[in-house]
């Protein structure tokens, strides 16, 4: 499975995530409304659901005329957003609970996974095998990551560039966290 094809036809992705993309385009929304609506994607709401594949589309738009660095500021504005369990209180929590709550905004179909696996007291690894692109996947973590860590706790996150990567043409990729 490469980044940018839906794993099976039909799938939706709700309008709450899809509104990721307008906030993480910051100065360039409308060119964010833009790309969405070229897709088929107009005037998204919270509410709303829209297709997959659609979003995937604007989001190799975004990669091959906007840039990488784009996708990842897109990736941080979802955990920013999201609603998290009030059960969710540490990091390791947080990234155990990423693929919840993508499953949570999806329908219709197989989607793919978030697999986290704690590794130490304060670092861990994440699989995501889904189909989005690696920088996007990559801002997710991170900001999950960063919202749950105590103050003054610094957090980083790699791409595993010795693992399988669907860049280039790869199931999933996978990234080491620390904090």
């Amino acid at each position: 499975m490469a980044q940018f094809m839906a794993m099976a036809p039909g799938v939706e992705v709700c309008g709450a995530a899809v509104l990721s993309v307008v906030e993480g385009m910051d100065l360039a929304r409308s060119m964010a409304l833009r790309i969405l609506k070229a897709h088929g994607i107009s005037d998204p709401t919270k509410e709303s659901w829209h297709a997959q594949q659609a979003w995937l589309d604007a989001f190799k738009e975004i990669a091959e005329n906007v840039g990488p660095a784009t996708l990842r500021r897109i990736g941080t504005m979802i955990p920013q957003t999201a609603l998290w369990p009030p059960t969710v209180r540490t990091v390791a929590d947080a990234l155990a609970s990423i693929d919840v709550a993508y499953h949570m905004n999806h329908r219709g179909g197989e989607i793919g996974h978030y697999a986290f696996q704690r590794t130490g007291e304060r670092s861990g690894k994440m699989v995501c095998g889904n189909p989005y692109p690696c920088e996007f996947d990559l801002g997710i973590v991170e900001a999950t990551a960063r919202k749950f860590a105590p103050p003054g706790v610094p957090v980083f996150v790699k791409h595993d560039d010795l693992e399988p990567c669907r860049k280039n043409g790869a199931d999933s990729c996978t990234y080491w966290i620390t904090w």
